[in-house]
């Protein structure tokens, strides 16, 4: 079958392990079975594991992708739930210390075929196209979290979300301003954050600029470029929600601002199978769409690659396989 895989990794060039080539079609075991995947969304995950992040180089050659919608073995339209559980394990999936996402121990999504948990599976609404539905399973359902199952960010409150076009801050910006959250964002270009407001965010700031007042909690995404700007936008008693550090690990902590603030630093990871499930009912009561940037067939992966490689994305980078 067709497949987008790492077949090396390279922390400065991380392209330069892509490849696009035919590769076994999956073997489920027991309890896991086959989908025939129609749509799969990239994430910073897959660059991260062609930079060797998160993915032994032991395991190479992988099939990237944690994301996809298709059919199942029946012909049934489903979603995937991304996060891999220990058999044994029961409770928060996100909680299970031998988790893992689909990509990293076990073949991705980018492929014709992936094998998966038959747990993992949810229907697909007819209300969402493959495309749409293929957003969720992990940015959306990462920004679902941090907003409601983590940060508990009650309606009227004010947010303010740290960058304003990649997967995770469209997902944040959609979401809560469907829940009526007031949506503050930073962004680097004056495009970014018009096309921010366009989203439904209610104002929109150059990074680290001084805000017209503190606000009730921050999602927090970058790390270490923005975490000092989170910090001091944070009013006393403030939450700030950490779901990703894309620029390295906050130095300093400020911890005597945290101390004496009373603010509340509060971790997440990706989302369960009930919150994807919460997701896509909210999506289909609330007619909420994923955002898009760019849908391309899986033989054009690449040129998704190189996009959000150079931060050039608006929203997700969709692959479509067969006759999505």
């Amino acid at each position: 079958m067709l497949a987008v895989f790492a077949a090396a990794q390279s922390a400065e060039d991380p392209l330069s392990g892509l490849r696009i080539d035919d590769r076994p079609d999956p073997e489920p075991g027991d309890g896991w079975t086959t989908v025939t995947v129609r749509a799969a969304s990239l994430n910073h995950h897959d660059l991260w594991s062609l930079r060797g992040v998160g993915l032994p180089e032991d395991r190479l050659p992988m099939i990237l992708g944690c994301d996809a919608t298709g059919l199942d073995e029946d012909g049934n339209e489903v979603i995937v739930h991304s996060v891999i559980n220990d058999a044994a394990w029961a409770g928060d999936e996100t909680l299970d210390p031998k988790r893992s996402l689909l990509s990293e121990r076990f073949p991705g999504t980018f492929a014709e075929k992936v094998a998966v948990p038959k747990r993992n599976l949810l229907p697909k609404p007819s209300e969402l196209s493959f495309k749409e539905a293929a957003c969720l399973p992990t940015a959306w359902l990462t920004a679902y979290r941090m907003l409601f199952s983590r940060g508990r960010v009650p309606p009227g409150a004010t947010v303010l979300v740290q960058g304003a076009s990649g997967g995770v801050a469209t997902a944040l910006i959609v979401l809560g301003s469907a829940a009526g959250i007031r949506i503050w964002v930073t962004g680097r270009s004056e495009e970014k954050r018009a096309r921010a407001l366009e989203l439904g965010a209610d104002q929109a700031f150059e990074p680290a600029a001084r805000l017209p007042e503190r606000v009730d909690a921050v999602m927090e995404t970058t790390g270490k470029a923005t975490w000092g700007h989170s910090m001091r936008a944070l009013k006393p008693g403030g939450t700030v929600v950490i779901s990703g550090a894309t620029t390295g690990d906050a130095s300093p902590a400020e911890l005597s601002r945290i101390f004496f603030l009373q603010l509340s630093v509060i971790g997440s990871t990706m989302g369960t199978r009930d919150e994807l499930e919460r997701l896509i009912r909210l999506c289909v009561d609330k007619n909420v769409r994923p955002v898009i940037h760019s849908t391309l067939p899986i033989t054009e992966a690449r040129t998704g690659f190189e996009t959000m490689l150079q931060g050039d994305t608006a929203g997700k980078v969709v692959f479509t396989v067969g006759d999505s």
